[in-house]
């Protein structure tokens, strides 16, 4: 057996320097990328050339599948079920309700910050001895009046909107 061993060692080694020749031969396939972000290893080079693809040098490539998107439902329920018109119309009287409903709750919220604010000078509370601690919270005041003058004019436009059939 010890004759062979040599042999069969060299035979081991042969073989295993045909596949480490083999694997590196893979690796430098070019991959081309080809008009439509079509990449691929199949073509030769005057394929590649042919259809205008280029060769990618160095960079590793992954790919990735993907699932189509679903065409997008044309219904205005949320199922994606079709919705008749009288429902519609119950659904954008509520939602003209809800609106007028907020606005009000907002327009009488900034009229009593705005009492509060009094044009920019509210009556001083008794922790405010410190000026600055009083101006602080002008600052603020002013802040949340003109927040809220914006949520006003944002429930405005959204009711004329709805209004319009938007």
């Amino acid at each position: 057996m010890k004759d062979f061993s040599p042999a069969l060692a060299s035979v081991g080694l042969a073989l295993a320097g045909l596949l480490l020749a083999a694997s590196v031969q893979a690796e430098d396939k070019p991959v081309y990328r080809c008009p439509g972000n079509l990449y691929t290893d199949a073509l030769s080079a005057k394929e590649a050339a042919g259809k205008g693809c280029k060769t990618l040098d160095g960079a590793p490539i992954t790919v990735i599948q993907s699932i189509k998107p679903k065409a997008a439902a044309t219904s205005s329920s949320p199922g994606g079920e079709k919705v008749g018109a009288d429902d519609q119309k119950a659904r954008d009287a509520d939602k003209r309700r809800i609106l007028e409903a907020e606005l009000q709750k907002e327009e009488a919220a900034l009229a009593a910050l705005q009492k509060q604010y009094n044009n920019g000078q509210p009556e001083r509370q008794g922790d405010e001895r410190n000026f600055q601690k009083y101006q602080d919270r002008v600052n603020e005041m002013k802040a949340a009046v003109t927040r809220k003058e914006a949520d006003v004019a944002a429930l405005r436009r959204e009711l004329a909107a709805a209004g319009s059939g938007k």
